[in-house]
Formats: C-alpha cells, sequence, structure tokens
C-alpha cells in the first residue's frame, strides 16, 4: 500500500471520530485533518477543482498532503481522495508545499514544490510535476524535480523557492516561483518572483 493509499484510508477510517457540531455549515472544511493554503484552483471537465494543503493525520502543520475536492456551482463541494501525497525522495520528509493546477488538452498537471530536509537540517525545496487524465488520480513525473536548486540564479536564496505559478503563453509554457534574495548588502534584499520558460513542461 502507498503513502497515498495510507492516507486516504485513514480519512475513511476516522470521520467517524470527528464531532459535526465543530464543523463548519456553509464553509468548505475537511472531514478529518488539518487544512490550510488553497492551491492548484482550475476548471477542468466541467467543474471547479479546488486543492488544498493538507495534513489528514493531525489537527496541526505536519508533512503536507494536497486534498481535492470539486464543484459545480463553486458553492456546493465535493471531497475527492487525497490527490498528493509525500512519497518520493523529492518530498518525503516535509510535504507537497503550495503550487498551480493547469488544465490542457484533456489532462489536469499540478505543479508543487518538494520539500525534504537533510541530515545537517537544510530544507531543499524543488519543484515537481504530476499529471492526470481523470482529474482524480494523478502520476508524479520520473524526471520531477522539473526545476531543481541548481536553477536557482546566484544571489538569490536556494532554500527558500517554492509556490509555483504555471501557464501558457503563445505556444510556451512559463513558471513563477517565490524566493528571496541571500542576505547582504543588497538594499532589494527580500522576497522576490524568478521567470522560467519551457517547451514542454519538463526542461525549463
Amino acid at each position: 500500500m502507498t503513502i497515498l493509499d495510507k492516507s486516504n484510508r485513514y480519512i475513511q477510517d476516522n470521520i467517524a471520530r470527528v464531532n459535526p457540531r465543530h464543523k463548519p455549515v456553509y464553509h468548505l472544511s475537511v472531514p478529518i485533518g488539518w487544512m490550510n493554503d488553497p492551491n492548484g484552483f482550475v476548471y477542468f471537465d466541467n467543474q471547479y477543482h479546488l486543492f488544498f494543503q493538507y495534513n489528514p493525520y493531525d489537527t496541526q502543520w505536519g508533512p503536507m498532503h494536497w486534498g481535492h475536492c470539486v464543484s459545480k456551482d463553486l458553492i456546493k463541494w465535493e471531497m475527492l481522495p487525497v490527490a498528493l501525497a509525500p512519497e518520493t525522495d523529492y518530498d518525503k520528509s516535509l510535504g507537497c508545499f503550495s503550487g498551480t493546477g493547469f488544465s490542457e488538452n484533456g489532462k489536469l498537471y499540478l505543479m508543487y514544490t518538494g520539500v525534504i530536509e537533510s541530515e545537517e537540517k537544510l530544507v531543499r525545496q524543488q519543484q515537481c510535476l504530476a499529471e492526470s487524465s481523470d482529474g482524480i488520480n494523478f502520476r508524479k513525473y520520473a524526471e520531477n524535480p522539473v526545476i531543481t536548486t541548481e536553477q536557482v540564479p546566484e544571489g538569490y536564496n536556494k532554500y527558500e523557492f517554492r509556490d509555483p505559478k504555471l501557464f501558457s503563453r503563445d505556444g510556451k509554457y512559463y513558471c513563477l516561483v517565490g524566493t528571496k534574495r541571500e542576505k547582504g548588502n543588497d538594499p532589494c534584499e527580500g522576497g522576490e518572483v524568478l521567470l522560467y520558460e519551457s517547451m514542454d513542461m519538463i526542461c525549463w
């Protein structure tokens, strides 16, 4: 059983533990666990798909998954199985952080930040890609991570490099990624956005 399968099994096995008195009547909430940042809001296959940062195992921040729900009217939402779980060499220690949903040619793509922590406690953040034909089951690319810390320009922080925004324009793909300058004497030190381009979403 995969980490993703275990996550979905845990949710189903423990929903009954949640007291419905503490659930909102109108606003979207998860069946169990912790949810935060909305991710990958996209229209695909005649439905709105909304993903979010999710820890199904606790009521506080933890190893990040991507929760998933759909709606036809943006009011009534249906919860779907977890879309992404931290289970690979490039995301398994801290999880699948925020990113983007992108629909093209009958497929739904998710681009997210895979985060791992080294033995030296250095956090490594890199951009990864997953795809789905049915909008429910996602396959992570074998080429992941598709944008690595080696592609961060000199002078920028390689350990705070996250939250990709994927889009296309005139036959080419583009990706915006948040980062910041390395500490130093630069008066522009602070948050910045890097722009990458690709012809295939794999090589950037």
